[in-house]
């Protein structure tokens, strides 16, 4: 199976961020407006949380808070599980179900260099079944 550099080779390297002082409102804009789930919390080059869609509904809605009023900072989850370029993509599945998360920022040498999603890993695995089925195929058919 590939490894999680593969997968940024696919599918790029742009990383969506926002500072932890922001108000919540803007990540969710910033989140709409790319079409994406969360977002890394990033202090300068060092990455200080994620923050996702999930963060938000439990933590701003359900408690009341107000989304302009509230800063990133307050409901991010600190300290991310994190992998990097040569982890394998069954181990990042494994740790994305073990640890019920859909992010997992790709950090080498104490730079962040992408991020993967629980869709990207999924794609990888079926890309790859159905690359193996059709070898399978040819093999038993040839």
């Amino acid at each position: 199976m590939s490894q999680v550099k593969h997968l940024l080779e696919s599918k790029g390297s742009t990383i969506f961020s926002i500072a932890p002082d922001v108000p919540v409102l803007e990540a969710i804009k910033r989140m709409a407006e790319h079409r994406i789930g969360a977002l890394l919390v990033m202090r300068g080059s060092e990455l200080v949380g994620v923050l996702s869609e999930r963060d938000y509904a439990r933590k701003v809605i359900l408690q009341g808070r107000l989304s302009a009023q509230t800063a990133v900072a307050d409901i991010m989850t600190s300290t991310p599980l994190t992998v990097g370029p040569d982890t394998d993509v069954f181990d990042c599945m494994r740790l994305c179900t073990d640890r019920r998360i859909r992010h997992l920022p790709v950090v080498e040498n104490s730079k962040v260099i992408g991020v993967i999603s629980i869709g990207d890993l999924v794609k990888a695995v079926i890309d790859a079944q159905a690359e193996q089925i059709e070898h399978l195929e040819r093999y038993i058919t040839g």
